[in-house]
């Protein structure tokens, strides 16, 4: 197989989730970071729709993530999918849901004012009781195996190691399952060696750009 390229920022919970299938499977990737503020042409002319991350084979580039974590998935060893396709078609659905929990965070930290951060906690914590209810015995999402599932859950939970420092905002309350599970993630090889060594610095300092409610919290 031709050298894989993974192209991103620093900060990209998606990108994370490729990085993470692909340590997963022990598959070699070199990765490339650039700056989202200021492309260059270079990457422009891979990624049509201009986003990360990018996967580069060889001469050819794929984008969009479920595309790249499918090929990933198809072509590498050490299948993160279950065997049975009912199963692997609710695992899907499940990645396309902390897709949509990733998409709630977001509003989360740029909300303007307290009102705002706080119902757009609510629709996280909602999203997240909805997972907490599907979760297995554990430690995984379902059980002993890891799957693309905790690797698509695993970014989310590990900003939350920032937001968790700024206060309580309620959202892992009542959760029976799901905190054992973010725990479980933590402490996973893959997850931790998916990103910088100063992760947590480079999401603080992003933050606090924001302008938003939260990161007036974090200045202060």
């Amino acid at each position: 197989m031709a050298e894989l390229e993974l192209i991103s920022n620093i900060l990209c919970p998606f990108t994370q989730r490729a990085g993470i299938q692909l340590l997963e499977k022990g598959v070699a990737f070199r990765r490339t970071y650039i700056d989202l503020a200021d492309k260059p042409d270079w990457f422009l002319a891979l990624s049509p729709l201009g986003k990360v991350p990018v996967l580069r084979h060889g001469e050819t580039a794929l984008f969009e993530t479920a595309v790249i974590c499918e090929f990933i998935e198809e072509t590498g060893p050490a299948p993160l999918h279950p065997a049975d396709p009912l199963d692997r078609a609710r695992h899907r659905a499940w990645c396309e849901f902390a897709s949509a929990i990733i998409a709630d965070i977001y509003m989360f930290y740029t909300a303007k004012d307290e009102e705002t951060a706080h119902r757009k906690a609510g629709d996280l914590a909602a999203k997240l009781a909805r997972t907490d209810r599907h979760l297995g015995d554990g430690p995984f999402f379902a059980g002993e195996a890891f799957s693309l599932v905790d690797a698509a859950y695993a970014p989310i939970f590990r900003l939350f190691d920032t937001f968790d420092r700024l206060g309580d905002f309620g959202i892992f309350d009542n959760l029976g399952k799901l905190p054992a599970w973010r725990q479980a993630l933590a402490a996973r090889q893959s997850v931790q060696d998916a990103v910088v060594a100063d992760y947590d610095r480079h999401f603080a300092d992003y933050l606090a750009r924001q302008e938003s409610w939260l990161s007036g919290r974090l200045a202060a």
